[in-house]
This record gives structure tokens, C-alpha cells and sequence, in this order.
């Protein structure tokens, strides 16, 4: 689908990627309906985008809603649907780092909740309306982590390896509309989504990080492309074929970021 015919519901719309990928699909003519947890932020984000772009003035809207709440989701399927939206980008996302032992169980269901069972629930319900228009999409923005598991990432891997394995198990439940449904996986990326804790290991374990922009350049190929999925970034790109093939290869390639983590005594901090 071209920019400009895409009315895109966007999911985790002021975090660094989401405001890189607004910016980037108002730009390229898109209509977007940014979705956060706060008003004030979105507000201003939609002013930002209007007066940056001009006659975008008609073509961003906003909708407040948490997406972890049934109802919420609910409210969100409906205003999409009456604002015509064709394509949905679930961007939002919760970081999860650390030894398992450390990770909290609430911290695991919230990464559980918002990374996999939010995307799929939404999509549940804007599926009777996607299939009335006349084309459609579904974007998740995933992980390199999922589809490859990394030491110190277990419930975030968890949750991505689970987002793509339901996008490509919906892709093909859907093969005979249509309705495109798609997987972007970014490798490690320059936002706040990082904690110190992160910033270190990457460090220590050489992880290359690429800038929001260059996720959100990408985003916008794979709309109107329509690949089935995507990967960023080497030698990302290679471990995850490879990974793919043979993964208990790779398990020894993954020592120094083993070594790399934090004490198991350490507990993290909650995740907001």
C-alpha cells in the first residue's frame, strides 16, 4: 500500500520509535492516529506533527487508551474503525532485562500483556472492519529477539518470539484476504526504552544500536512493500537465519553476553 492511501492506527505513538515513525509516515503522506497513555503528550505530539507538515492539518488524530485494559482496547477498535483507519502498527511495547531469577511476576505479565496479548486482542477486534475495506494491514513491530533468544532477555524474547509467531500464523489464516499481515524486527535501538543496566551490556557485549529513524525508514518500506517480515541490521540479520536453521549452534556464541549480565541478586527497578 502507498503512504498516501494508508490511514494508520499507531500504537505506542510517543515513544521513540512511535514519534520517529509518525513523523516519518505524516511525511510521506499517510494519515495517522497516534495512541499513547497520556493526553498532554499526544496533544502535543499532533500539533508538532500538523505544524511541521503542511496539510497535515486533516490527516493526524489521537485516541487516548492504555493498552493492557479490555475496555480500553474496545473503545480504541471502535474510534479506529469510525475514523476509516486501513493499516495498524503495533508499536507499543514494555522493556524486560535482567537473569529471570531477578524479573518480578508482575513485571513478567505486564511484558507479557502489552508485547503479545494486546496486539493480538486489538487485532481480534479490528479485524470485522478490516475486512470491509477494501485493503488492509497489520504491522508488528517487533525484535530481532524474536527469533533470537539472548541471555538476559527471556521474557521480552517471550514475548516477541510469541508476536511472530502470530503474525505469521495470521498471515496465513488470512492468506485468502485481503488483508496483509506483516513483522518488522529492529535490533537494538537508540531510545529510552534502554536502562542503564542495558546501555551497559551493550556496551560490554559490542551491540551495535540503530537510530529510531532508521526503524522508522524501514516501517515505512515494509508498508509499501508488503514483505512478510523484516529484520534490521548485521550481523542481526544473519543470526536470525541462522537461528532459524540450527539453533543450538549459536548457544556458544552467546558466552560473553552470559557473562555480561548483572548479578542474580540484583532486582530491577519496576517497570512503568
Amino acid at each position: 500500500m502507498k503512504a498516501h492511501e494508508a490511514r494508520v492506527l499507531l500504537t505506542g505513538a510517543s515513544g521513540g520509535i512511535g514519534r520517529a515513525a509518525a513523523q516519518a509516515l505524516v511525511k510521506a503522506g499517510a494519515s495517522v492516529m497516534l495512541v499513547g497513555r497520556a493526553a498532554a503528550r499526544l496533544t502535543t505530539q499532533a500539533s508538532e506533527l500538523m505544524g511541521g507538515m503542511p496539510g497535515a492539518s486533516d490527516r493526524v488524530a489521537w485516541q487516548v487508551a492504555d493498552m493492557i485494559d479490555p475496555s480500553a482496547l474496545a473503545g480504541l477498535s471502535d474510534g479506529a474503525a469510525r475514523w476509516g483507519a486501513n493499516v495498524v502498527v503495533h508499536n507499543a511495547g514494555l522493556p524486560s532485562f535482567g537473569r529471570l531469577e531477578t524479573l518480578s511476576a508482575h513485571d513478567i505479565q505486564q511484558v507479557l500483556n502489552t508485547n503479545l496479548l494486546a496486539p493480538m486482542l486489538l487485532t481480534q477486534a479490528l479485524l470485522p472492519h478490516l475486512r470491509r475495506v477494501p485493503r488492509a494491514q497489520v504491522i508488528c513491530v517487533g525484535s530481532a529477539l524474536g527469533r533470537l533468544g539472548l541471555p538476559g532477555y527471556s521474557a521480552y524474547c517471550a514475548s516477541k518470539f510469541g508476536l511472530r509467531g502470530f503474525a505469521e500464523a495470521l498471515r496465513r489464516e488470512l492468506g485468502d484476504t485481503s488483508i496483509r499481515v506483516q513483522y518488522l524486527g529492529p535490533r537494538a535501538t537508540q531510545t529510552a526504552f534502554n536502562s542503564p543496566g542495558v546501555e551497559a551490556y551493550n556496551r560490554a557485549t559490542g551491540t551495535a544500536m540503530d537510530t529510531p529513524q532508521t526503524v522508522a525508514v524501514a516501517l515505512l518500506r515494509l508498508l509499501e512493500d508488503e514483505a512478510a517480515e523484516r529484520f534490521l541490521g548485521f550481523p542481526e540479520k544473519l543470526a536470525v537465519r541462522l537461528n532459524g536453521l540450527a539453533p543450538g549452534l549459536l548457544d556458544g556464541a552467546f558466552d560473553r553476553h552470559r557473562n555480561s549480565l548483572p548479578d542474580g541478586n540484583e532486582r530491577p527497578a519496576p517497570a512503568l
